[in-house]
């Protein structure tokens, strides 16, 4: 048994990315007349997997630093500077902005569904209906 599946942190070689992922980003970035082999694939990933490793440990530190215990996204973005990739802030800063507000974009479609005032079965009633009267509509248009 693996210490991932006793609780224990997983081993370096259990840590990876999912292969199709990976190769579904390749294949959109190459031009349609390059093709990537797997060997260079799965040496991206290892890449990737280590690049993490090193931005996460020197995050770890300045959270540590700083009497944390979880580490935020301005710990993330102090890595990168500190490890000579400041070249990479502004696009993790928009990104992260997105992040945010598609967080509140949908927080704001649950609360818009709490406060109906309806229950499940109300509306899962009136859903029926509107598929009923399209069909119906859909029925007339077609005769």
């Amino acid at each position: 048994m693996s210490d991932h599946e006793t609780g224990g942190m997983p081993s370096d070689e259990d840590l990876s990315l999912p292969k199709a992922t990976v190769t579904k980003m390749i294949t959109e970035l190459l031009p349609n007349d390059v093709t990537c082999a797997k060997d260079t694939r799965d040496l991206i990933i290892e890449c990737c997997v280590e690049f993490i490793h090193l931005i996460s440990s020197e995050a770890n530190e300045i959270c540590e630093q700083e009497s944390k215990k979880t580490i935020a996204p301005d710990h993330i973005i102090s890595a990168l500077k500190r490890l000579g990739f400041e070249s990479f802030t502004d696009e993790v800063e928009s990104v992260l902005k997105d992040h945010k507000q598609q967080q509140k974009d949908r927080e704001k479609k649950v609360n818009k569904l709490e406060q109906c005032g309806l229950s499940e079965a109300q509306l899962l009633a009136q859903q029926e209906a509107l598929f009923a009267q399209s069909r119906e509509r859909f029925r007339t248009a077609q005769q």
